[in-house]
C-alpha cells in the first residue's frame, strides 16, 4: 500500500514539474524576447508609442504591446544608373553608392513608412538634379564636391527621419560614345596646341640668344674669324665632309692686273 501511494505520488510530482516547465516554456514563448545589440526596438502599447527598448532579454505582454526593430548599424543604398542633363546639355548616365545609419529609431518607425526606399528615392532625384547644376567638365573633374553637395542635400533631408547620411560617392559617369570621340578630339586638339606653343617658345628664345651672339661677335675684333676657324675646324673632324668656300666677287678685283713678278 505504502509502495503504491510513493508511486502514485511520483507520478503526480512529475506531473506537476512537467507541467511547470511547460507553462515556463510557453510563458518565455510569448511574454519574452531577446533583442541584440545593434538593435534599437520601438515599443507600442494599445497603438501608442511607449518607448525604446534596450537590448537583451525584454517582456513583451502580447496583443497589447507591439514592437518594430530598428537596425541601427551602417547600411549601404546602391543608387541606382540615372540618365541626367548637365548645364551644358550632355546626357551622361550617373550611379552612386549611399551610406547612413539610424540615429533615433523612434522618428525612423513614426515619421516614415519605409526609410530605406525614401532615401534611396530622395537619393535619386537630387543626384539628377545636382549633376543637371554643372556642366560635364566640373562633373569629371570635382567628382568629391559634387559627391558631398548631394550627401549634403540628403542629409538635411533626411533628419525628419531620424537617418544621418555619411557619405556619398558617385561610382560611375557614362558617356556617349559620339561625346566620347569629341572629347579624345579635342584633347588631341589641346595637346597639339601646346606642342606649337611650347615650339614657338623654343623659336623665340633661340632667336634672342642668336641676336645676342652676332651683337658680341660683331663688336670684337677677330671674334667672327675665330668662329669660321672652329667652324672650319668641327667640319674638318670628319674626312667625309666637303668643304666649299663662297668668295664674293668683289674680293678679285684687288688682283686685276697682277701679273706676278716682273
Amino acid at each position: 500500500m505504502a509502495s503504491d501511494l510513493f508511486f502514485i505520488s511520483a507520478i503526480l510530482a512529475s506531473v506537476y514539474l512537467s507541467s511547470v516547465i511547460i507553462a515556463i516554456a510557453v510563458f518565455s514563448f510569448i511574454f519574452l524576447r531577446i533583442f541584440y545589440e545593434y538593435e534599437k526596438v520601438v515599443l507600442f502599447t494599445l497603438g501608442r508609442y511607449s518607448g525604446t527598448i534596450k537590448p537583451g532579454l525584454r517582456f513583451i505582454v502580447p496583443i497589447i504591446q507591439t514592437y518594430t526593430r530598428v537596425d541601427i548599424r551602417m547600411e549601404v543604398v546602391d543608387v541606382p544608373q540615372q540618365n541626367a542633363i548637365t548645364k551644358d546639355n550632355v546626357s551622361v548616365n550617373v550611379n552612386a553608392v549611399l551610406y547612413f545609419r539610424i540615429f533615433d529609431a523612434k522618428l525612423a518607425v513614426i515619421k516614415v513608412e519605409n526609410y530605406l526606399d525614401a532615401v534611396s528615392q530622395l537619393a535619386q532625384t537630387t543626384m539628377r538634379n545636382v549633376v543637371g547644376e554643372v556642366t560635364l567638365d566640373e562633373l569629371l573633374s570635382q567628382r568629391d564636391k559634387i559627391s558631398n553637395k548631394i550627401r549634403e542635400i540628403v542629409d538635411k533631408a533626411t533628419d525628419p527621419w531620424g537617418v544621418k547620411v555619411i557619405s556619398v560617392d558617385l561610382k560611375h559617369i557614362e558617356l556617349a560614345e559620339e561625346m566620347k570621340r569629341v572629347m579624345a578630339k579635342a584633347a588631341e586638339a589641346e595637346r597639339l596646341r601646346r606642342a606649337i606653343i611650347i615650339r614657338s617658345d623654343g623659336d623665340a628664345i633661340a632667336s634672342t640668344k642668336i641676336a645676342q651672339a652676332a651683337k658680341i661677335l660683331s663688336t670684337a675684333k677677330g671674334a667672327l674669324h675665330l668662329r669660321t676657324l672652329q667652324s672650319l675646324n668641327d667640319i674638318a673632324s670628319d674626312p667625309s665632309n666637303k668643304v666649299n668656300f663662297i668668295v664674293p666677287l668683289d674680293t678679285l678685283k684687288a688682283y686685276d692686273g697682277y701679273k706676278g713678278d716682273e
